[in-house]
């Protein structure tokens, strides 16, 4: 990773070991901004706090190598990014007023793809991580997800039909509460649907009707308007001297018609002109047909406006047309079903929710089954851990219980609680030593049993996550000697099979590290690129030797900072 403008970070580069970084130096100098820093590219939540002071922007970018297939490389790659050299680059950019910027191999993303990507890619497991594994939401959680498939199965058998469980019993509940509601729209419904069946119309019976209006209403005038035209097209039988079109057309295709033989042009010409006697002939008895049908009709006229005053009822209320009022009345026909079948329905629901409720016991009773032997394994296997972190007395378990509720589920023979995850409340609990009673983790142990039981569970629970690199951020706090030994021989043993980076204010589990970075300050207060080093031979010793005893130059500490690292490389 390289830093810039970070906390107390200037400019600085981070070069983390394939198996196990520790990350050491004075308290305030810096340490904790590294793991900020891989937060920052994990898609954590950008504090403008955190931009040096001076400084326009925090830039944080890290180089992550991945295998290839691997589902965070498709997920990447679906949004654009390209790999460099089988890497993906990631930037995370922050500035003073609080905007924030992210890029996943040279494309822009939305900072939540970095989020999605960081379960994938590296387990964070700090303080802050520790105090919500004392939550027993999360301590359900992990043991689901030890469980694995056991509980996956069943849980989504569970959580699918918990989901329609809740839809079915809001659509219960708001059929009952709002009966009279219903009611109300069912009378309004069947008024409408019955005043529309009172009128009976028909699609497209409103357009036709005031198109008959129109016509019956302008009768005299138009039967005068045809027979003038019939007139000027085939003549009028009162003025035989009158002179017509068709008379002229017809005069004018004989004259033609004698020297049509000379040029055909003219006889294409004066084909042409007979086909318009013809047109002109068509026109004029449709003309005379329409002027002896068409005649005035003062009743029929009323009656057509009283049907449109009807219909005009009907728009005006259920549609801006008889086509609209139409489709009211089919969906308010399939509505009135609707309501009508409300008593039917409540019957439907019912059953449905008592068969729903008979089928989540027995999920419930599954999921209780498959928590109870995966929290027999982890239990023994966080246990098992605590033996090699100096507790070995202390023991582990899992209480899981259930609560009763007479509005429950029938579950394992009563009637309990019951929630989207199951029937189960699941507490862990530590007795740490031999006649101690079990209790809760948060209660049972002191400060620094407590961060070993944490640094066990969480061991045994990466374990089960596919994760290539894990984070501690001073899990090991309020522990120290032979307890601290043990803790970076333990985390010695997790690197051989991944990527472990701790930062950590203990020597004795520093010297287990395959690679030990300083972050120093300089004289102004900051960390420049020169303040990450990695320690190596004689460094590496005085700053074991500061760490153990607050002085780099010490006999006796030199001594036991080579005694460590001999401890550490004789079982590496």
């Amino acid at each position: 990773m390289r830093i810039r403008s970070l906390g107390v970070i200037d400019d600085a580069v981070v070069e983390l070991s394939p198996g196990f970084t520790a990350v050491t130096g004075e308290t305030g100098a810096g340490k904790t901004m590294v793991v900020t820093s891989l937060g920052l590219l994990l898609g954590g939540r950008a504090d403008p706090a955190l931009v040096r002071i001076g400084a326009g922007k925090a830039v944080v970018e890290g180089r992550i190598a991945l295998t290839a297939g691997a589902s965070a490389v498709v997920r990447a790659e679906e949004a654009g990014a390209e790999l460099d050299d089988g890497a993906l680059l990631i930037s995370r950019t922050v500035s003073a007023e609080g905007r924030s910027r992210a890029h996943l191999g040279g494309r822009s993303v939305p900072v939540g793809l970095l989020a999605e990507l960081a379960d994938e890619l590296v387990a964070v497991h700090g303080q802050t991580d520790q105090q919500g594994l004392l939550k027993l939401s999360r301590q359900r959680q992990a043991l689901d997800r030890y469980a694995g498939g056991a509980v996956s199965g069943p849980l989504a058998a569970y959580t699918e039909a918990y989901k329609r469980l809740r839809a079915v019993a809001v659509e219960l509940d708001e059929i009952v509460t709002r009966a009279r509601e219903r009611a109300q729209e069912a009378d309004l419904l069947r008024y409408g649907l019955d005043e529309i069946a009172a009128v009976e119309p028909r699609a497209g019976e409103d357009t036709e009707l005031a198109e008959e209006a129109e016509r019956l209403g302008h009768a005299e005038a138009l039967a005068a308007a045809a027979t003038a035209a019939h007139a000027a097209l085939a003549g009028n039988p009162e003025d035989p001297e009158g002179i017509d079109a068709s008379t002229l057309v017809a005069g004018a295709h004989r004259a033609l018609e004698a020297v049509r033989a000379h040029d055909p042009a003219l006889a294409a010409l004066t084909d042409r002109i007979g086909e318009i006697g013809i047109l002109l002939a068509d026109v004029a008895g449709e003309l005379a047909g329409y002027a002896s049908d068409l005649e005035a009709d003062p009743l029929r006229l009323a009656a057509v406006e009283e049907r449109r005053a009807a219909l005009t009822q009907l728009t005006r209320k259920y549609g801006e047309d008889i086509g609209a009022v139409l489709a009211w009345g089919e969906e308010g026909a399939a509505r009135l079903t609707e309501l009508d079948g409300d008593d039917e329905r409540i019957g439907e629901l019912t059953a449905e929710r008592d068969a729903l409720g008979a089928e989540l016991g027995v999920l419930a009773e599954e999921l209780t089954k498959a928590r109870t032997e995966a929290a027999e394994r982890f239990a023994a296997a966080v246990t098992a851990e605590l033996a090699s972190l100096a507790m070995p007395h202390a023991r582990v378990s899992f209480d899981i219980r259930q609560t009763e509720d007479p509005e429950g589920i029938e579950a394992g023979g009563r009637t309990v609680a019951y929630g989207p995850s199951g029937v189960d409340e699941v507490e862990l609990l530590l007795a740490p030593h031999p006649g101690a009673p079990p209790r809760p983790i948060a209660k049972g142990a002191s400060g620094g049993e407590l961060s070993r039981v944490m640094l066990a569970v969480e061991v045994v629970f990466a374990g089960t996550d596919p994760v290539p690199t894990y984070l501690f951020d001073e899990v090991d706090a309020g522990v120290g000697g032979k307890a601290a030994v043990e803790i970076g021989r333990r985390l010695a043993k997790l690197a051989r099979t991944a990527q472990v980076v701790v930062v950590t204010h203990l020597p004795q589990v520093a010297a287990f590290a395959d690679r030990q970075l300083l972050v120093e300050k300089t004289n102004d207060g900051s960390v420049t690129r020169s303040g990450v080093k990695v320690l190596e031979g004689e460094d590496r010793v005085r700053e074991l030797s500061r760490m153990l005893a607050g002085q780099e130059d010490s006999e006796a500490a030199r001594a036991h900072a080579e005694e460590l690292l001999a401890t550490a490389r004789a079982e590496s």
